[in-house]
């Protein structure tokens, strides 16, 4: 199901600095914009919204959607390649595909395994994806964090621990996946940021708190973090709370730098938006009026 907005919601969405600042770029109470990314060139954001794909121009301030087919709607779920032409994309078909990010034809990446695919990372290389498995579509069990060839085939699991995983997203290195987990808590739905290596050893816990933290990204020079901390007691990432987005130093995952405190949620930070100079990152608020 497509999401929209509320009666006097807005959708807005705003860059942050790692010095503390942030900026109200573009505001609209038609459009339920979602998830943004950073273009390569560090011109424009892609978004979600209405089962689309939308750039928007950040010194412009305009917003035009990119035209793509043989796709279904878009979840938001999408990460641009490495090279900065192409963007992986989920579809609320349950499936990952892959599209020229200046518009035409997608091509579906995943195969039809029983399971619904979400994507999150793309290896520093291009060549691998990182994403999360739901099998059977059955929302009630787990994700499992998974990986795949870039072009598609046979697939890599990986042992997180108990409970749910999300967010799986490659350290710019290439040596680590970052993600979010429940395996550290038995609190229902306590996700807390870790990390493993590539191969799927060595899994330790980032953050020890009360909220629950999910969706890390890493500046591409590898040296901040951002990361969305809903309330205590939240079971999985829902949307329209008081949320916080978050700035760390990957040194210092304890110590917040700064905290941008919205009301949202889903949508609000779900995949990597870091600028290419690591100087700012995007972030969408939904506020009611």
């Amino acid at each position: 199901m497509l999401r929209t907005l509320q009666p006097g919601q807005r959708c807005e969405v705003w860059i942050a600095s790692v010095t503390g600042e942030s900026e109200l770029v573009y505001s609209t109470d038609e459009l339920l914009l979602e998830a943004p990314n950073w273009t390569l060139d560090g011109s424009a954001l892609i978004l979600n919204g209405d089962g689309k794909l939308w750039i928007f121009d950040v010194a412009g301030r305009t917003l035009d959607q990119l035209p793509l087919t043989g796709v279904p709607d878009l979840n938001n779920d999408h990460v641009l390649a490495p090279d900065g032409r192409q963007i992986y994309l989920s579809a609320n078909d349950g499936h990952i595909y892959r599209a020229p990010l200046g518009g035409g034809a997608a091509e579906r990446v995943t195969a039809d395994d029983g399971s619904f695919h979400f994507l999150h990372g793309v290896s520093p290389d291009g060549g691998e994806l990182a994403y999360v498995g739901i099998d059977a579509g059955d929302f009630s069990r787990p994700g499992r964090l998974l990986t795949i060839p870039a072009d598609g085939g046979p697939t890599s699991s990986f042992d997180t621990g108990d409970g749910h995983c999300d967010g799986p997203e490659y350290s710019p290195d290439g040596k680590w996946l970052y993600f979010n987990t429940e395996a550290f808590t038995s609190a229902p739905g306590h996700a807390q940021i870790a990390r493993m290596r590539v191969d799927g050893e060595g899994r330790e816990r980032l953050i020890e708190s009360d909220t629950v933290d999910w969706f890390p990204h890493l500046s591409p020079d590898g040296r901040y973090a951002s990361y969305i901390r809903f309330p205590s007691g939240t079971e999985g990432h829902p949307a329209d709370l008081p949320v916080d987005v978050v700035l760390v130093s990957t040194s210092d995952w304890a110590t917040p730098l700064h905290s941008c405190p919205l009301f949202g949620g889903q949508g609000t930070l779900n995949v990597n938006s870091w600028s290419p100079d690591s100087v700012r990152f995007a972030y969408v608020a939904y506020p009611v009026h």
